[in-house]
């Protein structure tokens, strides 16, 4: 049976390789209709009225042949792949130098989960991109309308899947920080020529040659087409984006994305035709070379299909700038190799001075370059007749380009030097070697002229062997000498309105903010009170941005103080992106932070704790008694409905530092605070308690609790709290966690219901018994975190601690003495340094005076425990004495206690050898005995002997 003769122009091609998928898989079936399905792709595309300009995103042979289209057939519209609402930010482009990225950010989110916040989408732009040679052209010919087609940023979001995060190409976590400088943003590309199939890419790759994939297209794709017509460009790309897309393992999400991004397009370029009525021949419809073999059905002009469904954006509010972007940074967003975005952009460079095209450029661009439209070369017209140029193409071997000698020795002379710069040891020798082994590689990689791949590889086998002496390796080294990681920079007059303003409040330091250089700030604020502004303003941005972009070296900025000196490191132009996006969030930094303090204490993760920290951060930083007001009343509210005592640490910690400020600058308390104590007053000892026998309850937050509860208690009482409160938690609690049971006898012990001899007796019986003492490293810990509320029992635990390690001997001693160190260190290693300030006062300084040296516990006398109430009382003894050559200060405290006579009064008789007779002291000798037990020095035992 006779085959059918080939139609159409690709005929001959699709007959040529239907029989060659014959010859090789010996049935003309599956094989033979993904090649002939990839001509008929070919020839569907350039047969479409709407001409169809196929593209790579960041290669620089589709910006040559974009170039050379536009000045051979200037089109009057041109239909771009990228956002639609992107679109009033390209016109800022002037103002920037390259690379840069256009964004749109949002962090009120409306339809979309909480959980995504912030959103943020951006698009890179290089010089050496088709993109940006369209964006040049359009935005600085008149006449000329830039239409973007593809979904808004809303709809990246929108068609993401409703994960925990949504998809998208986000970057892997890197050190390098120019790498990082799009975040985590979602990139929007235009043109991603990848295989979807790993097979065919690591096919491509091992035949190839080569070590990666931008390597492969580099070499295959990038040189061949970097001097071919319009013709043969077109007919290429459609043809490799054809083969991308049919060689797919299985239909995907992603599949189904783009394929609703190709009819959303070609929907909104009907819309658009329609409405201003423009001829399809001047028009020119830019889009990646995937999505121009697309095979959706309202692919064409003259497509019978109805308009895709565009369903409305959701309440989400976006915001929209452009951030600086860097080599890297694109690199890293969109998974391709280190190096190869700087590799394109230096081949872009050489490329425009062999082929003298002259390239299109925004005019007034911070480029350092002028752009020559008036010198360009006459490039020829695109031919209206499409003809087959595949066959000639594919059929023709490849082009080996000569070596250049000098180039290639350019670089191995420059690459030594840089790495000797970076403390490699290289030597001409090494350039040598770099030399030859470049040639070398590229011979084994069928071609004769050496890439930066091929001396990048050379240069990290001869140089940097296996020792990388400096921060930076060769290959880093290598992408710095071929062009180096290009940085872009957003221009003043395209910055949002916060930055320029931070600028313009900064600029009485006399510093230039806008260069990515670290810049030492001196401000002297006693002597020039004018820069106190400045200060101000550079606190704030030290709690928005990053550490490292305003960092203080000198001064500080706590609560009631303010240094008169001050010194920072300023590198906002390094981190240019951080502070444009702080003004997507307001118009001046006071708001952005005003906003954050009440997000953070509004929030589903805030607690009290925050919320006090809120309230400090407005008192530093803002100094607004209205949001202090604010913030401290929510704090109250979020302490009264907390169920854990977690943060119960940090929250005594910040409202001590919060009443001692307001009592040292106010008047009187304000009303928050005064609801703060009262609130957690009740809080605490109601959940006391639970907190003593929960077990995951930590002992330094049952300690905190206890400290919140004594340190505040004398002003609890003043403002209506109830004693009797505290005392009933103390008595409902039952322990069983031996530093929980400590902790529980020390606040008996500072309430009075248990006295030291008892809590002595107590731990004696500990140390007596065998099978308590491993566990008695743990009692220890608790007593230390009752050091802070109950900051009296120092001397008892240094006694304690000091009659374990004599008591204890050493088989049962250096066992337990580990753990011991291992508690103390784990839970209170802030508490520790008070035992050890105690122990210094109470030891002697000198070894000598340890010979003689008695204990004040040893001193004391055996029955010094309490009488209790009702039982005779006992002489004042050798305390009387004591009190009598001292009665000035016992007369100022009985005046203060209201008792009118004096103390001593000598018609009362004194007791056996005394000076005279005491009421005050007959009637309470418990007092008399505890204040000199208390004044009595170590070498005076007869002071409290008696």
């Amino acid at each position: 049976m006779t085959a059918p003769a080939p139609t159409g122009v690709f005929g001959a091609l699709r007959e040529q390789l239907t029989d060659a998928a014959a010859a090789f898989a010996g049935s003309p079936d599956a094989f033979a209709g993904i090649l002939a399905g990839m001509v008929d792709d070919v020839d569907r595309a350039l047969g479409e009225r709407l001409e169809i300009f196929p593209v790579c995103h960041h290669s620089p042979a589709s910006a040559l042949a974009m170039a050379r289209r536009l000045r051979a057939r200037p089109p009057r519209v041109i239909y771009l792949e990228l956002c639609e609402d992107l679109r009033p930010l390209l016109d800022e482009l002037r103002n920037c130098r390259l690379p840069v990225a256009v964004q749109a950010f949002a962090t009120e989110l409306d339809g979309f989960p909480a959980e995504w916040s912030p959103l943020s989408v951006i698009a890179p732009v290089t010089e050496a991109s088709a993109e940006y040679q369209a964006i040049a052209y359009a935005l600085d010919t008149p006449g000329v309308e830039l239409v973007l087609v593809d979904r808004s940023t809303d709809h990246v979001y929108q068609w993401a899947p409703r994960d925990d995060q949504p998809a998208g190409p986000h970057p892997a976590p890197t050190a390098d920080e120019d790498a990082a400088l799009h975040g985590d943003a979602v990139g929007v590309e235009i043109g991603d020529l990848r295989p979807r199939f790993a097979e065919l890419e690591s096919y491509l790759l091992h035949h190839g040659k080569v070590r990666h994939w931008s390597e492969w297209w580099e070499q295959y794709v990038e040189r061949p087409l970097a001097d071919a017509d319009h013709d043969t460009y077109r007919q290429v790309m459609v043809l490799i984006g054809s083969l991308f897309r049919r060689l797919r393992p299985s239909r995907s999400a992603r599949d189904d994305r783009d394929e609703d991004r190709e009819r959303h397009m070609w929907t909104r370029m009907r819309q658009h035709l329609a409405a201003t009525g423009a001829d399809p021949a001047d028009c020119l419809y830019v889009c990646g070379a995937f999505h121009a073999a697309s095979r959706v059905e309202q692919f064409g002009l003259d497509s019978t299909a109805p308009d895709f469904p565009i369903s409305p954006r959701t309440g989400t509010r976006w915001r929209y700038g452009l951030i600086p972007s860097s080599h890297s940074a694109i690199e890293a967003q969109f998974g391709l190799a280190p190096g190869t975005v700087s590799i394109a952009a230096a081949n872009w460079t050489a490329a425009l001075g062999r082929t003298r095209v002259t390239p299109f450029r925004l005019a007034g661009q911070q480029t350092g370059k002028k752009g020559r439209r008036s010198r360009a070369v006459t490039a020829p017209a695109p031919s209206d007749v499409t003809t087959d140029r595949l066959t000639g193409f594919l059929a023709a071997p490849p082009t080996l380009d000569e070596l250049d000698e000098a180039e290639l020795r350019g670089w191995c002379v420059d690459i030594v030097r840089l790495a000797r710069r970076n403390g490699y040891l290289a030597s001409t020798a090494d350039a040598i070697a770099v030399f030859e082994t470049s040639i070398l590689l590229a011979n084994l990689r069928n071609r004769a002229r050496p890439t930066p791949y091929d001396f990048a590889d050379a240069a990290v086998t001869c140089i940097e062997k296996d020792v990388v002496p400096g921060r930076r390796d060769v290959r880093r080294l290598c992408e710095i000498l071929l062009g180096g990681d290009r940085i872009g920079q957003v221009g003043y007059d395209s910055l949002p309105p916060l930055a320029r303003d931070v600028l313009d409040r900064l600029r009485p330091l006399g510093l230039d903010l806008e260069r990515r250089t670290v810049q030492r700030a001196l401000l002297d604020l006693r002597g020039d009170p004018a820069r106190e502004a400045c200060s101000d303003l550079l606190w704030m941005l030290r709690h928005l941005l990053p550490a490292d972009a305003v960092r203080p070296i000198m001064g500080e900025r706590r609560l009631g103080h303010r240094s008169t000196q001050e010194s920072w490191d300023l590198a906002l132009g390094r981190n240019q992106r951080a502070l444009i996006e702080l003004g997507y969030e307001g118009v001046t930094v006071e708001q952005v932070l005003e906003q954050r303090l009440r997000r953070a204490v509004r929030g589903p993760d805030a607690t009290a704790a925050r919320a006090l920290a809120a309230v400090e951060d407005a008192i530093r930083l803002l100094d607004s008694p209205r949001l202090v007001d604010e913030l401290g009343a929510r704090a109250v509210e979020l302490l009264a409905t907390e169920r854990t005592v977690d943060d119960a640490p940090e929250v005594l910690r910040r409202i001590r530092r919060l009443l001692a400020h307001h009592r040292t600058t106010a008047p009187a308390l304000p009303a928050w605070c005064r609801a703060f104590v009262t609130t957690g007053y009740a809080h605490y000892c109601t959940l006391l308690p639970t907190a003593f026998v929960d077990e995951t309850t930590g002992v330094r937050q049952v300690g905190a609790m206890l400290g919140f509860l004594f340190h505040l208690e004398s002003l609890a009482l003043s403002l209506g709290c109830d004693r009797s409160q505290l005392e009933l938690a103390v008595a409902q609690a039952h322990p069983e966690a031996p530093a929980k049971l400590a902790l529980l006898w020390a606040a008996r012990h500072h309430l009075g219901l248990l006295p030291l001899a008892h809590l002595r007796e107590r731990c004696a019986d500990l140390l007596a018994n065998p099978l308590v003492v491993p566990a008695f490293p743990h009692y220890l810990s608790g007593f230390v975190h009752a050091l802070d509320p109950v900051p009296g029992l120092a001397p008892f635990v240094v006694e304690t601690m000091s009659a374990a390690f004599a008591r204890l001997p050493d088989p049962v001693l250096l066992p337990w003495l580990p753990t011991l160190i291992t508690t103390l260190r784990e839970h209170g290693p802030e508490l520790v340094p008070l035992l050890v300030r105690e122990a210094e006062r109470t030891f002697p300084a000198t070894l000598p005076a340890l010979d003689g040296w008695t204990p004040p516990w040893a001193a004391q006398p055996a029955a010094s425990v309490s009488p209790p109430t009702g039982s005779p009382a006992a002489g004042p003894g050798p305390a009387h004495g004591l009190l009598v050559a001292h009665p000035e200060a016992v007369d100022a405290v009985a005046a203060l206690l209201g008792c009118d006579a004096p103390w001593h009064s000598p018609a009362a008789p004194g007791p056996p050898g005394g000076g005279g007779g005491s009421p005050l002291v007959a009637a309470h000798p418990d007092t008399a005995h505890a204040v000199a037990a208390l004044l009595a020095p170590p070498g005076r035992p007869e002071l409290s002997a008696g």
